[in-house]
């Protein structure tokens, strides 16, 4: 079963959708109602974007993130769920000179079983990744930011700067998500 933490994400009813419409064995709730043991009963993860940071929201994403990578389970940070990714494995992120909106081309950089070529995303951030730490590889590229994508070393745990749930290259790249 998969849980899909609510960060605030105003997209987030994309991905409940697209996930009931592809009768995924899945929870969503907001990251506040989440109490750490509970997330030992899952297999997956999807972090959502956000809105607004919170540090307790920054704690509990970072403790599963951490349970992901312990026990071996799957992880798809998106957006925001990315950066929590690269900051939780010792990476750093920066704010961006001006708020990314819009489709945005991304190039694959790196062979991966989620997508490859290019493909054509959504961007709503203004914060990115600045730094990968040593566990983190890149896997795509844009003009705009240098970690489109990013993989935890040898693991089934996945980042990407971008909004998969509103395009659908991206929408492929969740359903191959669910088949890792």
């Amino acid at each position: 079963m998969l849980l899909l933490v609510d960060n605030g994400s105003i997209f987030t009813k994309n991905l409940v959708d697209f996930l009931t419409k592809n009768k995924v064995d899945f929870v969503a709730k907001p990251f506040e109602q989440i109490e750490y043991p509970e997330i030992a009963k899952f297999e997956s993860f999807i972090l959502s974007g956000r809105k607004h940071n919170n540090k307790e929201m920054n704690a509990l994403n970072s403790k599963i993130i951490n349970h992901a990578i312990s026990k071996k389970k799957s992880l798809l940070g998106i957006c925001y769920g990315a950066e929590i990714l690269a900051l939780t494995t010792g990476g750093t992120i920066r704010k961006m000179d001006s708020l990314q909106k819009g489709n945005s081309t991304v190039n694959i950089t790196t062979e991966n079983p989620l997508c490859g070529g290019t493909i054509q995303v959504y961007q709503s951030h203004n914060y990115e990744i600045a730094q990968l730490g040593k566990s983190l590889i890149q896997i795509a590229r844009s003009v705009s930011c240098n970690y489109e994508i990013v993989k935890y070393k040898n693991s089934k745990i996945y980042g990407v700067q971008f909004h998969p749930e509103m395009t659908q290259d991206g929408l492929s790249i969740i359903e191959r998500f669910f088949t890792l």
